[in-house]
């Protein structure tokens, strides 16, 4: 009945046990254990290139850090205006670059536009030393409106970052949810398409509590190591974290957790859509509902014990995850097609 968030779910049983396989015997510490090694080989073999893997316990810090490797304090990172690096991460990302701005753009549906970014870059006074230098471009995947950029629209992006001379980084919270959706290869919206580094992200969809900074070009990543002990993310006990990452793209679990959540939110989409005055606010492709209902629908679902964020006006969010109970998202609809007469 708790469609606030994908994280208020538990833990996927599969990553509990690699969890439990894990916690037997002694291991090296601090990332020198054999499922951090073979994390980063079942990595390089998931996104087909030779990728240099850092565990990390939360999206903030993978978000974080890995643009503190992209960007120097003068440096700014442009981003979309309801990206979560500038909404919800309290300042982390200026404090791990010592400072750079975080410079925020406008686009319908949580994405940017290529003419957006070009325009901005465009304007900015390069080599004036009273003014930030451009250095980032940081793209959200799924979008913070629940929507997914394809393989052409991030390519597109990132050509104008190059051209820019940016480096680009994607926050990958909802990663999964973001591939199973377009049914297309992790390759083939990060490196291909111009990613740098990817905040690969596995605690929304069924970890317990675990995250990668995932380096496609290598020599970005040479100093990440102290970054991130500075941070104070580097576990002694890595296994446990890189246990749950193993275990979460063995045999394709992160995708099957996905798909399921993506199901189960086109489910709630379909039906709510079908109801008199109600309009999706924003596609659905992934996990997340951005739909406007009339006000009586909404109160009578919050009376009845069914838990979504009211968003903005009659604009309310539900989002499934994983383990998503069919039951309750049928539940929901039933009682919302009564309120609705």
């Amino acid at each position: 009945m708790n469609f606030m968030s994908d994280n208020v779910t538990g833990a996927a049983p599969e990553i509990l046990d690699a969890i439990v396989k894990a916690n037997g015997g002694t291991a090296p510490s601090y990332g020198n254990d054999d499922w951090t090694k073979r994390l980063t080989q079942s990595l390089s073999d998931l996104f087909e290139r030779d990728v240099a893997v850092f565990p990390v316990a939360t999206g903030t810090a993978a978000n974080a850090l890995a643009l503190a490797a992209l960007t120097p304090p003068w440096g700014s990172i442009y981003c979309h205006a309801e990206a979560h690096i500038q909404a919800d991460e309290c300042g982390a990302p200026e404090m791990f670059t010592g400072g750079a701005k975080l410079v925020t753009l406008p686009g319908d549906h949580g994405k940017l536009m290529p003419a957006t970014l070009s325009s901005a870059l465009d304007r900015v006074h390069k080599g004036f030393v009273h003014v930030v230098q451009p250095a980032a471009l940081s793209l959200s995947q799924l979008t913070e409106c629940g929507t997914a950029y394809s393989p052409a629209e991030v390519a597109a992006l990132t050509a104008v970052a190059r051209h820019h001379g940016l480096r680009v980084h994607m926050d990958g919270a909802r990663f999964a949810n973001a591939v199973a959706s377009l049914g297309c290869s992790p390759a083939d919206i990060t490196w291909r398409a111009g990613v740098d580094v990817l905040s690969f992200g596995a605690t929304k969809n069924g970890a317990l509590g675990a995250e990668a900074v995932v380096f496609f070009d290598r020599e970005l990543s040479e100093n990440f190591g102290y970054r991130r002990k500075r941070a104070a993310h580097l576990f002694s006990k890595m296994r446990f974290l890189s246990a749950q990452l193993e275990a979460y793209v063995q045999g394709g679990l992160w995708l099957r957790l996905a798909g399921h959540a993506n199901r189960m939110a086109m489910r709630l989409a379909d039906g709510l859509s079908a109801l008199p005055g109600a309009h999706l606010a924003h596609p659905v492709d992934g996990n997340e509902i951005f739909i406007a209902l009339p006000e009586p629908v909404i109160a009578g679902l919050e009376a009845a014990g069914f838990g979504f964020y009211r968003w903005d006006g009659p604009v309310v969010r539900l989002v499934t995850a994983w383990n998503s109970d069919e039951a309750a998202v049928e539940a929901l609809l039933a009682a919302a097609r009564r309120l609705a007469g």
